[in-house]
């Protein structure tokens, strides 16, 4: 997302660009709202044959191949014009490009022996269930004067008014450049909505305005958690989350059961009210975040690939016996499942940007909930039954010299900390070399490789005196 600032650069002449989705109320007539409906179908009656005809032919991701085997039968069969059918061809074979790069990875993964799970992706061809329409604009959709789009449909081109957010139809009027968008169907209001891609110009980041740091940890318990270098921290409780979430199981296992027809139709109406309340909820924690940490450099742990390297319980033993999971561990496993920590960590980098004054950048994610941010100490032993109590082992710890007693605090706390100091470690690189490479240099800090020297009055973060650079003992080779 970032490039290289080269020194004795004019920072506020640089730019850089930031992707937004503005959604669209799209107020149309009836034969409109027909028309609409009925290329929807449409197109994903053709995508799912496209899928078809891919699978039938060794599960090609070539948007060439699918044109010359199917464009022909897209326009005679589903009378999707030129540019639709085009459409089609190419999301298909992005499907099956995605599902071969994922093959490829999981094959990686369990030849390293971090994974014993099979990618099951591509044992049939994909089903597209839902009808969301993708528009390319210039070609399949343009804005006219007085807030009004023309779309493509099956009986061509209609001109439909809209509304929206204030915002967001002022960056539509100016300042914005248009990318593709989705026409999405809202079935329990009877709504359509454009969602168009805009792409706006930010300020390039700077040392200058990022002047704070703030490390992020993110949970299951706790949603997250952050910790500043002046021993200021926060926490987000993911208890409601968690409750709502084992509601919503309760129902859904129960309608599921009894399988009637009003069953199936109330599992259709609560089946998106979980995702909607956990999306709100990461909506609320990352605006608060970013609202109370202006010119910030906000660090968050780099949790690629976390689900593969984390083993969940598939089943139990009781002696020679092998049996199903407990209750307790089957919903510790589904709330493992529904994390949705990638989902608050885009929030918050989409957030940041859009404030114009912070910047999130990722750092290792290695022991940051084992080791010490006051001695560097890692330790499985120093979180006692993997609880959400640190406790340091470490008998040479330098807060135990000069307190006498072991370092404790909240092991959720101690991984925000240690999560802020590497990010600390990543602003002075910046500082020093005049680029902002921070994917490059985040990959280099460990967790033994930041101390703060005065442990007992900082509580082992690194402190800014006057604006100035802390002093860090960085034993980087």
């Amino acid at each position: 997302m970032l490039g290289c600032i080269p020194p004795q650069t004019d920072h506020k002449k640089i730019s850089m660009q930031q992707i937004i989705t503005a959604k669209l109320k799209l107020v149309a007539t009836p034969e409109q709202f027909k028309a609409l409906r009925t290329t929807q179908l449409a197109y994903r009656d053709a995508l799912n044959a496209v899928s078809q005809y891919a699978f039938a032919h060794r599960k090609t991701s070539s948007a060439t191949t699918l044109h010359k085997g199917m464009y022909r039968e897209l326009r005679s069969r589903y009378h999707l014009p030129s540019q639709l059918a085009c459409s089609v061809e190419r999301r298909g074979a992005a499907t099956y490009k995605a599902l071969w790069t994922k093959l490829k990875q999981n094959s990686e993964h369990r030849r390293a022996k971090r994974t014993k799970k099979h990618l099951k992706g591509l044992d049939q061809a994909p089903k597209y269930v839902s009808p969301t329409l993708s528009y390319v604009y210039g070609e399949d959709y343009g804005f006219k004067s007085g807030q009004h789009v023309s779309l493509q449909t099956l009986e061509g081109r209609i001109i439909v008014s809209y509304q929206g957010y204030t915002q967001h139809l002022a960056l539509l009027q100016k300042g914005a450049t248009f990318g593709g968008a989705k026409l999405w169907y809202d079935k329990p209001h009877k709504q359509f909505y454009l969602l168009v891609s805009l792409k706006i110009e930010v300020a390039e980041p700077t040392p200058e305005v990022q002047q704070h740091v703030i490390g992020v940890d993110v949970g299951q318990r706790y949603l997250a958690v952050t910790a500043t270098l002046s021993q200021e921290s926060q926490f987000f409780s993911g208890k409601a989350g968690r409750a709502i979430a084992d509601h919503y199981a309760r129902l859904r296992k129960r309608l599921q059961r009894k399988g009637t027809r009003s069953a199936t139709r109330r599992f259709i109406v609560v089946s998106g009210r979980e995702r909607r309340f956990k999306l709100n909820t990461n909506h609320v924690i990352a605006k608060i975040i970013v609202n109370t940490h202006p010119n910030t450099l906000i660090g968050l742990e780099d949790l690629t690939g976390i689900r593969e390297r984390t083993k969940r319980p598939k089943r139990r033993r009781k002696g020679k016996q092998v049996l199903p999971l407990t209750a307790k561990q089957r919903r510790a496993n589904r709330h493992a499942s529904k994390w949705a920590f990638a989902e608050l960590h885009s929030l918050l980098t989409y957030k940041a940007a859009l404030s114009k004054s912070s910047l999130v950048v990722k750092v290792d994610a290695d022991y940051t909930s084992k080791a010490c941010p006051m001695c560097g100490y890692t330790d499985k032993r120093n979180r006692p039954g993997n609880g959400l109590v640190f406790v340091c082992q470490n008998r040479a710890c330098s807060y135990k010299t000069q307190a006498e007693h072991a370092y404790t605090l909240h092991s959720d706390l101690v991984g925000a900390r240690n999560i802020a100091m590497r990010t600390r470690l990543i602003r002075q690189d910046w500082v020093e070399r005049g680029s902002c490479q921070l994917s490059l240099m985040s990959r280099t800090v460990k967790p033994k490789q930041h101390v703060c020297k005065d442990t007992l009055n900082c509580g082992g973060v690194l402190r800014q005196a006057s604006g100035l650079m802390p002093e860090v003992i960085d034993r980087r080779e």
